[in-house]
């Protein structure tokens, strides 16, 4: 890459940073999304019961949104490389030692604070606005559903492997190894190293200050609208996240079901990541939202009115992947079509907050639910009509129409 103004190396150059982004969000977000796979051993070891447990990994799904607009503010200013490598080796700490609290208090600071953090700084605020600069505007679409692919990948390699792992060596000594493969993401922070903004193609204009940015998107009716929705996937992710092996248990099926439900999460969630990353640049991202909160709602009803056998709950977790974080790519892209990538960073850190609002709810209201009731039938009556709000909450966002194929053509 000696030459960076060479096509061939230009080429090369982005295609690293992709892989480089990839591989970090697969580690991450893989080691993240089978910690529900867990939830039962560590009710079982501590005794604190499903309710004070979902209260950690709800902690962790605010945290994890929390620290995502500061890392991302960070990141604008400084390069992705540091905040990176920081955070990889948070999520590393933070999984490792949770085999060894025994409170509330204490899973809170190891899911919570350390894994959870560490994670929303190796997460998609900082990836994503690593890539959309260095990307032209009309190939972001499928840079960034590239990367998100990377997070779907890594859940669907890193759920059987946690399960096998359970299975052959004990649920703490299969966290802990789990911990230690987060570490293979490191050398990504040197490929993700400095300014983004130098390294590829300019931003379309200057940053501005981040108290300034967050004011002006803020006071943008689009950017509250996008905002609300992204609400309504986290509760609904993070739900499935945390919750879905426990689903599968109470409808009678062995862990391993559970194990594969998360992994088909992830395995059908890169085909929905590469198909609306690919669909960005065809549609209006708005539209495209909307349907895949409909779709949520209409495959959550159907689920509960099928019969609950193993292959009922893979092909509900099926489709449930390929909406799952296919969100993550047209919501983006709206940032940056609403206010360039100067501070893209820093303002999808704040959607992205929101976003993590609802998965606090959705993972820990869908422990103290199921306290309460024994069953999660109410969580899912909330989850279908959120999904129809968010679903008609997209249709008023202002976004330009598309140019027609014609137009792009010539």
């Amino acid at each position: 890459m000696s030459d960076v103004k060479s096509p061939v190396n230009r080429q090369l150059a982005v295609w690293i940073v992709l892989l480089a982004a990839a591989a970090t969000f697969a580690l991450t977000m893989g080691t993240r999304q089978t910690m529900g796979l867990f939830l039962s051993a560590l009710n079982t070891s501590t005794g604190l019961g499903v309710g004070s447990i979902s209260l950690a990994f709800a902690f962790g799904q605010l945290w994890w949104g929390l620290t995502q607009p500061f890392a991302g503010a960070f990141a604008d200013r400084v390069g992705a490389g540091r905040v990176l490598f920081l955070g990889v080796v948070l999520v590393a700490l933070g999984t490792f030692i949770t085999p060894f609290m025994t409170t509330t208090a204490g899973l809170i600071f190891a899911i919570g604070v350390l894994a959870a953090g560490g994670a929303g700084m190796a997460g998609p605020a900082v990836l994503m606005a690593a890539t959309a600069r260095l990307i032209p505007a009309d190939k972001r679409g499928m840079a960034t559903g590239i990367v998100n692919a990377g997070g779907s990948f890594g859940q669907f390699l890193m759920a059987p492997i946690a399960g096998a792992l359970m299975v052959s060596v004990g649920w703490a000594s299969a966290m802990q190894v789990l911990a230690c493969i987060v570490l293979l993401a490191l050398p990504a922070a040197f490929f993700l190293k400095g300014n983004p903004v130098q390294v590829g193609a300019a931003s379309s204009a200057p940053p501005l200050a981040t108290g300034a940015a967050i004011r002006q998107a803020l006071q943008t009716p689009s950017f509250l609208m996008l905002a609300g929705g992204f609400f309504v996937c986290g509760f609904h992710v993070a739900f499935l996240a945390t919750h879905l092996p426990g689903v599968v248990a109470s409808c009678g099926l062995p862990t391993q079901w559970g194990a594969w439900s998360l992994a088909m999460l992830g395995l059908f969630n890169i085909v929905g990541s590469i198909a609306m990353g690919w669909a960005v640049g065809r549609w209006r991202m708005k539209s495209l939202l909307s349907l895949v909160y409909a779709t949520r709602a209409v495959a959550v009803v159907v689920f509960l009115l099928a019969p609950k056998t193993g292959p009922v709950v893979l092909v509900f977790a099926a489709v449930m992947g390929l909406t799952f974080l296919s969100t993550v790519p047209p919501t983006a892209g709206l940032v940056a079509k609403f206010f360039g990538v100067g501070n893209m960073a820093t303002l999808f850190g704040v959607v992205m907050l929101t976003h993590q609002v609802g998965g606090f709810l959705g993972a820990y209201l869908g422990g103290k639910v199921f306290d309460a009731t024994g069953s999660y039938n109410w969580i899912w009556y909330v989850d279908i009509a959120l999904a129809v709000g968010a679903a008609l909450i997209h249709l008023p966002i202002k976004e330009a129409k598309l140019p027609s194929r014609a137009v792009v053509a010539a």
